[in-house]
């Protein structure tokens, strides 16, 4: 599964020298959470791909990614966030099959012509 690195969490910092952690009503309470991280093998195959389309991904700056001295790590919301931005919306792929196309426009045709 994913990997966690710990540390990876912000810690609480006092707002003023002295202070025991607690904030002010009046200031916004940051919300931290635990980053889950994954590594390059198992975001391809978390996405259907290979690793070489995952660095092209990666190296267009179409996906984001993290490098801690020599290993790559990839954050799984980044890798879930990238994957749906990639949603084919219905009607888009007509340009991959036009036969099939010219086919149901033939068909459409034909039907006119029996009225």
């Amino acid at each position: 599964m994913a990997e966690r690195l710990r540390g990876a969490m912000m810690p609480e910092v006092p707002t003023e020298a002295g202070d025991d952690g607690a904030t002010s009503e009046d200031e916004p309470q940051a919300a931290y959470e635990e980053i889950i991280w994954l590594s390059t093998l198992k975001a391809a195959n978390r996405m259907g791909i290979t690793t070489r389309t995952l660095y092209r991904f990666i190296d267009r700056g179409d996906l984001p990614a993290y490098r801690f001295g020599r290993v790559i790590r990839l954050r799984l919301s980044d890798v879930d966030r990238f994957v749906e931005q990639c949603k084919v919306e219905p009607g888009s792929l007509e340009h991959l099959y036009p036969e099939a196309r010219l086919t149901e426009l033939d068909d459409d045709l034909e039907t006119v012509d029996d009225d």
